[in-house]
């Protein structure tokens, strides 16, 4: 089960913090990433980052502005993000997938509830 914490509401220019704790399982097999879905808008890739933390990627449309990073020993996956815009809104959705080293936008094994980010011009 993964289980995203940290949205809500945020002027343009402004920053927030995403956390996703995994339980019932260890992360360390798995590639980890963030997938967003605006209203009436197919789930769009975010980010990503393998099993040993060193390789990441990121959309052209977040590059620069978040980082995610995850703390295997706490089962956890961060995503900073700075800069906000208001094409930002959207749910932000943790995933996860097995053995490869990195997520895709839909096939992965396991997703969390999503938390709403919402931007305001």
């Amino acid at each position: 089960q993964l289980v995203e914490s940290g949205g809500g509401l945020v002027q343009a220019g402004g920053s927030l913090s995403l956390s996703c704790v995994a339980s019932g399982r260890a992360l360390s097999p798995y590639a980890m990433g963030w997938v967003r879905q605006a209203p009436g808008k197919e789930r769009e890739f975010v980010t990503t980052i393998d099993w040993s933390g060193q390789r990441t990627r990121y959309a052209d449309s977040v590059k620069d502005r978040f980082t995610i990073s995850r703390d295997t020993a706490k089962n956890t996956v961060f995503l900073q993000m700075n800069s906000l815009k208001p094409e930002d809104t959207a749910i932000y959705y943790c995933t996860a997938k097995y053995s490869v080293p990195e997520v895709t936008a839909t096939t992965n094994d396991y997703w969390g509830q999503g938390t709403q980010v919402t931007v305001s011009s």
